[in-house]
């Protein structure tokens, strides 16, 4: 059975909006996912990301399973109950774990040796334990377990590690018991073959989504980011969500779209905040400069996120002078706001047939010196 279902197809692209599925309640795409790693979106309540108009969120397997460990969660009811989300939870695998800490040598068909960033000690992780992991946090979306290599990678390496990613991927579907949902991940760098070769076979296995990664690594140029993408997309079923793994930039959010991406998450909103950043329809903005420390005006005029109705970028500025915590909660507000609102925007414009021009002109103004 299909979770999802294409409502307005772009005339003059591979746009579309849609609706996904998630234990009976309908989601809008093309959207943004708020990334709380260790359950918890940086700085912010539940609540606030809500009024962000957030849907699903994400945590992360690896981190979860390190601490607090997926059996604690269980015991409180799972994730949902844990971080008080009662919206959709998406988890990745851990597979990036893979690519940030493994070895090439700890990297074997049974699973991936690492050592703990909190004490060091050696870990396994395999396409079974990862499935494990994510039934007992009960989450609403699980993530196949995948290897990640870096773009760097020769053809033939990035081609043994896709062969191995499908036995990873077979293997973890095969024991996936819950009626939570399954995403395979498409592999293969830029090369076109190869995520040809990934993006076929993954559909094989039949999950219920398919996510191209890899692009959101260390080393990948934005060019090979659009080329994974359109590489990738000709082979995933019309009926089936397409995740973008790990992006977040306004202008890749824009470029995926076009190619037929729905589904796109990333830290950078909540990041760029804890540097003092906030995403403006003119670019990023630095509420460190010193130009702004009599701007009484909020970050944009005509943002409706709580904090542009309630502050100024004078005391923003100040908070960050002062190193106080809430200036990262007010940047963050504003930048998922920001994301969210964008993706709501292109639904609208694809809706309304008048996507291409809104997104040149987005991209005019957001990159104008």
């Amino acid at each position: 059975m299909s979770i999802f279902k294409t409502i307005t197809q772009d005339n003059n692209s591979k746009a579309r909006t849609g609706l996904i599925e998630i234990r009976g309640k309908q989601y809008n795409t093309p959207m943004f996912m708020p990334v709380g790693t260790q359950a918890t979106v940086k700085g912010m309540t539940p609540e606030m990301v809500k009024a962000c108009g957030s849907a699903i969120v994400l945590a992360n397997t690896y981190h979860l399973w390190e601490r607090p460990g997926e059996d604690i969660v269980f015991k409180a009811g799972g994730l949902h109950k844990f971080m008080n989300y009662d919206g959709p939870i998406l988890t990745d695998s851990g597979g990036f774990q893979v690519f940030s800490l493994a070895k090439p040598k700890d990297i074997k068909e049974d699973g991936v040796t690492f050592k703990s960033t909190i004490d060091g000690k050696k870990m396994f992780l395999s396409p079974e334990k990862s499935i494990d992991i994510q039934e007992k946090l009960g989450t609403d979306i699980m993530m196949s377990f995948d290897e990640c290599p870096p773009a760097s990678a020769t053809h033939e390496y990035m081609q043994n590690s896709i062969e191995r990613t499908l036995r990873w991927a077979k293997r973890g579907k095969d024991v996936h018991k819950t009626d939570q949902l399954l995403f395979g991940i498409i592999q293969g760098g830029a090369y076109e073959d190869l995520r040809n070769y990934s993006a076929k076979k993954t559909v094989e296995l039949d999950f219920d989504g398919y996510s191209i990664g890899g692009v959101a690594n260390d080393g990948e140029s934005k060019d090979d980011m659009y080329k994974a993408i359109e590489y990738s997309i000709p082979f995933v079923p019309l009926d089936k969500p397409r995740y973008l793994m790990g992006v977040g930039d306004p202008i890749d959010i824009l470029e995926g779209v076009e190619r037929g991406i729905d589904m796109f998450d990333c830290v950078l909103p909540t990041r760029l905040a804890r540097h003092g950043n906030a995403f403006t329809k003119t670019g990023k903005m630095n509420l460190k400069n010193a130009k702004h420390k009599e701007d009484f005006t909020p970050l944009e005029l005509d943002c409706d996120c709580y904090t542009c109705k309630n502050y100024t970028k004078a005391y923003i500025r100040h908070l960050l002078m002062c190193d106080e915590m809430l200036a990262g909660t007010l940047l963050s507000i504003h930048n998922i706001r920001f994301l969210i609102k964008l993706t709501e925007n292109i639904r609208d414009n694809i809706n309304s047939g008048t996507f291409n021009e809104y997104k040149n002109e987005f991209i005019k103004t957001y990159t104008k010196e």
